[in-house]
């Protein structure tokens, strides 16, 4: 199994799953989602998508405020199949754009969720996935 079809995995992706992306932008990390959609074997669908979706990656960094990030995860939830992964993506810390450490805490909670560990999902950012309250727990 290639590093590729690892990291896949570990989002908790499938091949042929719908994968929504929010908040794309000229700085995230183009080399993690080529091989996302090589190994969905589907491109990433943007905001606009509006079917329900088997996971969500949204890429986030500091400068944008909690509340807004609390109702971007509380969109992005809207298409969400029951019991998705949901992966906010930030830069690491000391990166430009890095979130302080309760940031992404507060915003999950305010929407309903609970944000695991950090990952390291690149050279320059971290993933952290969210679960709703009540669904399961991190290992």
């Amino acid at each position: 199994m290639s590093n590729t079809e690892n990291q896949a995995l570990e989002f908790g992706f499938q091949p042929g799953d719908v994968v929504q992306e929010w908040l794309w932008d000229d700085d995230v990390d183009e080399d993690l989602r080529a091989e996302l959609e090589d190994y969905l074997g589907e491109e990433l669908v943007d905001e606009e998508y509006d079917s329900g979706v088997d996971g969500v990656i949204l890429w986030w960094r500091d400068g944008d405020d909690e509340d807004e990030l609390a109702d971007t995860i509380v969109d992005a939830m809207s298409l969400l199949n029951e019991g998705a992964p949901f992966w906010v993506l930030t830069p690491k810390p000391g990166r430009e754009g890095a979130i302080g450490p309760n940031t992404l805490q507060n915003a999950a909670k305010t929407a309903g969720m609970n944000a695991a560990t950090p990952e390291t999902v690149g050279p320059d950012w971290n993933g952290i996935r969210l679960r709703a309250f009540g669904r399961g727990r991190e290992h």
